[in-house]
């Protein structure tokens, strides 16, 4: 389906309207359904921030709103082409096609499979417009065609369906659709390299149980929340998987630290010395808790609590603070806090946040970052913190 000028304008100027109350309204034209018209306008406001490069082109359609949440953002697109190269992918789990935009910058040929038509000829379409000529759309179950044809990849991309028949959260990867486990041996018959790509809900000790040849997996972070795990696996690989923490901030800054797995790693405990560090949540997802102290040479508050300390101020990566006090965990001693604004963070402390604010009458925001956790002799703490860096 081609826009029309007077469409494009219709859609560019109510991208401010309140969707809903914009249904109400008559449709202008005669040619476009009134729901396909409004969905263009809504998957648009979703693409703004997520996908600058679709928003900012006229011609572009767009699918279900949908399918624009469940799309990788540019940013993370960006960042997963540039792990690998080639000279053939192909993306069984095509979908609205960011990631593949990406890999075309990398590879001389890219496929992309999708299993719904309409979809697929919705990014067919858009690639030209955006001005793509090395990407090959498939409509149809992209397993079928790998079957049949004879070609070698480079690299197999897929995203496999996080939801079972009865929609509800699946956490293993047997679970997804398609069967990544299952396809194993096959997919490695078509190419020595695959990359998957699956959701931050997934335990990474089930991935490597499930899962062989794994040479790496990233626990990505966009501004401090993890958006996804990569899983690379290497045909024939059999030495220690690495992990590799990513945190992508707002500037497009970006902290990557890697972690060998199975390495058991003793971390010093310490009481709250002059300086907090509360990591980025992609390095918590991975798990190395220990190797973290060990990596910045800083000492854990408890072995569960999984912050961190030290006397001097360090290049940390996640968040940093000055601490200001530490107060024994009691109603007399936190009673200053009453009816002011700070924000709360509980690490291994019997108490959630909102019931915190309940129970002592704390409101939120304002410059104090107060911690309650619990320190290495099991005594319940508030620790008391300006923050140094801004949050990414």
């Amino acid at each position: 389906m081609i826009l029309s000028s007077d469409l494009k304008q219709f859609i560019n100027n109510n991208l401010k309207q309140n969707i809903n109350i914009l249904a109400l309204k008559k449709n202008p034209f005669v040619d476009y359904e009134w729901t396909w018209i409004l969905n263009q306008i809504q998957a648009k406001q979703k693409a703004e921030k997520k996908l600058p490069t679709w928003f900012a082109n006229d011609n572009v359609i767009f699918p279900s709103t949908l399918s624009i949440e469940q799309t990788s953002s540019e940013t993370l697109a960006k960042f997963k082409s540039e792990l690998i190269s080639g000279e053939k992918i192909i993306d069984l789990t095509g979908g609205f096609g960011v990631d593949d935009y990406y890999f075309a910058k990398r590879f001389k040929k890219v496929v992309h499979c999708e299993f719904q038509e309409d979809l697929s000829a919705i990014v067919q379409h858009n690639f030209k417009v955006l001005n793509v000529d090395n990407i090959e759309t498939i409509s149809g179950d992209s397993i079928s065609y790998l079957e049949k044809s004879t070609e070698k990849y480079d690299w197999i991309y897929i995203d496999p369906a996080r939801r079972d028949d009865k929609k509800s959260k699946v956490f293993l990867l047997k679970d997804c659709t398609p069967n990544v486990v299952e396809l194993q041996e096959f997919l490695f018959e078509k190419s020595k390299n695959i990359l998957i790509k699956v959701a931050p809900l997934l335990d990474i000790s089930s991935i490597l149980n499930e899962l062989s040849n794994v040479k790496t997996i990233y626990a990505i972070g966009l501004q401090n929340e993890v958006k996804e795990l990569l899983i690379v696996q290497q045909k024939g690989f059999i030495d220690q998987s690495e992990l590799i923490a990513v945190n992508i901030s707002n500037d497009g800054t970006i902290h990557q630290d890697a972690f060998p797995l199975n390495v058991i790693v003793d971390s010093q405990l310490s009481l709250p010395l002059n300086y907090l560090y509360e990591p980025f949540s992609s390095y918590l997802k991975l798990g190395v808790y220990n190797s973290i102290a060990t990596k910045f040479n800083v000492s854990k508050l408890h072995k569960h609590s999984h912050l961190y300390t030290s006397n001097k101020l360090i290049d940390f990566p996640g968040r940093s603070f000055k601490i200001e006090q530490i107060i024994p965990y009691n109603k007399k001693d936190i009673k200053f806090l009453e009816n002011t604004k700070c924000n709360i963070t509980t690490r291994n402390f019997p108490l959630k946040v909102e019931e915190i604010r309940k129970k002592h009458k704390i409101k939120d925001g304002g410059d104090l970052y107060v911690f309650f956790t619990t320190d290495l002799n099991n005594d319940k703490i508030v620790v008391v913190c300006k923050k140094i860096t801004t949050d990414n």
